[in-house]
């Protein structure tokens, strides 16, 4: 527990700092937007790219790449069908939803979670591949293609994640993984720095955007999406998880108490990023991460208590 806490620690004490700076006006009424827009197209790019060319792919590609990626594609559609279909959302604001109810926070809470709690941070590495490099292009090109002003092609929908600096900067690190090619140091120190403000800008734009508004305020927000992607997330994710490994892929023990943990963590504030970059479920991508950032601390104890 008490890597739990310093974990989320450092994560509330960066947002809270982006709040400050947003109610003092440090960075003028549009700070926040340019700041996502930074972490969009600048610095999560570099993350990606600095951290899947350094990958060790013996660790990447393990039962757990396979057990997160079912899981999360099986939550995330149980999602996008009852937005569609029972809630009557766009497809926009449906993806965003999808995405909040099961794109767990891997990087800024699951490495220092993975460290304090697990022992090693290589048990986030599959996931961080599956979202970069399978989940992540899905749900941008659906993102792209519903949100444009002009009638989708075939060939504009397969071109559509290739024109996103995101999955652009995870092929080309996964490239350099794959081949075993070594860039010079001077080469990859700037992708490093870049990559160094992706994490702490998503947080502070996080912070920036609670700013003036009230979580879950009556009227200004869709409650009931958020109910339903924060119930997704916290409770169906975990079980389901542990369902599919404990006697989908025969795990036990210390393999299994990781899976779940990783299951457990809150989604991540890069959805938050993706609604602000598209216009759509900014209100739903931010009360969620919210909110399960507040819920998973007691879910990660309870699961803790019950298989470490």
């Amino acid at each position: 527990m008490s890597g739990v806490l310093a974990g989320f620690t450092v994560i509330f004490v960066v947002i809270f700092i982006g709040y400050v700076v947003a109610r003092t006006h440090v960075l003028g009424e549009s700070g926040g937007l340019v700041l996502g827009r930074m972490v969009f197209f600048v610095a999560t790019p570099a993350l990606l790219f600095d951290t899947l060319a350094r990958a060790d792919l013996s660790v990447i590609f393990s039962p757990t790449l396979a057990i997160t990626a079912v899981g999360a594609l099986i939550v995330g559609a149980i999602s996008l069908v009852i937005a569609l279909t029972v809630t009557k959302r766009g497809l926009p604001e449906a993806t965003i939803g999808a995405l909040a109810a099961s794109y767990v926070n891997a990087a800024n809470l699951g490495i220092p979670i993975a460290v304090y709690v697990l022992g090693d941070a290589s048990f986030v590495a599959p996931l961080l591949l599956f979202q970069i490099m399978i989940y992540s292009p899905l749900a941008l090109t659906v993102l792209d293609v519903s949100t444009s002003s002009k009638d989708a092609s075939f060939l504009g929908i397969v071109a559509a994640p290739f024109k996103n600096p995101i999955v652009l900067a995870g092929l080309a690190g996964l490239a350099l993984a794959i081949t075993g090619f070594t860039l010079p140091d001077p080469v990859m120190q700037p992708f490093t720095l870049l990559g160094g403000a992706s994490v702490p800008g998503a947080l502070l734009a996080f912070g920036m955007s609670l700013y003036g508004v009230k979580v879950l305020e009556r009227g200004a927000g869709p409650r009931r999406d958020v109910a339903l992607a924060s119930f997704l997330k916290m409770a169906v994710l975990p079980v389901l998880t542990y369902a599919l490994a404990r006697w989908g892929w025969n795990l036990d023990g210390h393999d299994l108490f990781a899976v779940v943990v990783i299951a457990a963590l809150p989604t991540a504030q890069n959805v938050f990023v993706y609604a602000t970059r598209y216009g759509r479920g900014t209100v739903l991508a931010r009360d969620t991460a919210f909110v399960t950032t507040i819920v998973s601390i007691p879910v990660i104890a309870v699961v803790a208590a019950l298989l470490a």
